[in-house]
């Protein structure tokens, strides 16, 4: 499903939300990473049509966001940042019961309740109540509500924020699996959830900042990632001279993954980018023509 974003500003009071953003989004799985209070969450509230914008064009699937919610609500699939649950129902009844409220017919309610479900891997989980689930399992019960219908756009808000590791895989391989038959929209402020994502967009205070690929992405830090290694009692001076990536203690060592345009120091070996790299590279960058457009 095709989304165009044209220059779309969301205000609350004196604060700018979102500043004249503009987005194309033409299927697979899309990304929208960036730190918290980026202005990720209002972008996918306007795009659920929950949120109205102050100014500027969205378009969803070629329904108007603004004249055509109806329209749009009928193809979306939405999982918020914080979805609610009732405890005391089981999978099966929850399920059923958003079913009704989606106005899936009756007659294929069940049908459709057992395949999203088996889709996230809890129908054997079905009659057990929601509220002895663990982290993981809400969020794939959340996207099991969302699929009720069968969304042509999947919204997804931060859905791995809290997962373990293993929960949190698992998470990302459903999403891209998903992404196979439905245009998916992933919001996140970790890395390694938009490694998979067809494209993406980073967020900084508002504004986009980054549009292209995970690939595009890790490039913006091209040559400018480096391996050092030096005494415990020189390393104060280098955190406080560079951007640090990473570091690991070795016999009284430290070594570490810096960024940095010039070689930091005479023993530094250059490092091929990762995606992390690039987002701390374009973050930064955008930081600092901030700071000297104020100066």
């Amino acid at each position: 499903m095709e989304i165009i974003v044209e220059n779309l500003t969301k205000d609350y009071g004196q604060f700018r939300a979102l500043d004249h953003i503009s987005l194309h989004i033409t299927g697979g799985m899309f990304g929208l990473l960036g730190p918290n209070g980026a202005g990720k969450t209002t972008l996918m509230r306007i795009l659920a049509t929950l949120l109205l914008p102050t100014s500027g064009r969205v378009e969803i699937g070629g329904f108007d966001v603004l004249r055509q919610g109806s329209s749009i609500r009928q193809r979306l699939g939405y999982l918020p940042q914080e979805f609610g649950f009732y405890p005391g129902l089981k999978a099966f009844e929850l399920l059923e019961y958003i079913a009704i409220l989606k106005n899936v017919p009756p007659k294929q309610r069940k049908a459709q309740v057992e395949a999203v479900l088996a889709e996230v891997n809890l129908l054997e989980q079905a009659q057990r109540k929601v509220g002895t689930f663990s982290g993981g399992m809400r969020q794939r019960l959340g996207i099991a509500q969302a699929l009720l219908g069968n969304p042509e756009l999947l919204i997804v808000d931060e859905p791995t924020a809290g997962l373990d590791p293993e929960e949190r895989i698992r998470f990302r391989n459903l999403l891209v699996g998903l992404s196979k038959r439905s245009t998916v929209l992933l919001s996140t402020h970790i890395v390694a959830d938009v490694e998979f994502c067809n494209g993406l967009a980073v967020l900084e205070q508002g504004k986009v900042v980054f549009i292209g690929s995970p690939s595009e992405l890790a490039n913006r830090a091209r040559h400018a990632v480096w391996q050092v290694k030096v005494p415990m009692e020189q390393w104060s001076e280098v955190e406080r001279r560079y951007t640090v990536l990473a570091t690991q203690m070795t016999n009284g060592m430290v070594q570490a993954r810096l960024l940095a345009s010039d070689r930091p120091l005479a023993d530094a070996q250059p490092l091929s980018p990762r995606l992390e790299d690039g987002y701390v590279a374009v973050i930064q960058n955008h930081q600092k023509q901030r700071e000297e457009s104020y100066a």
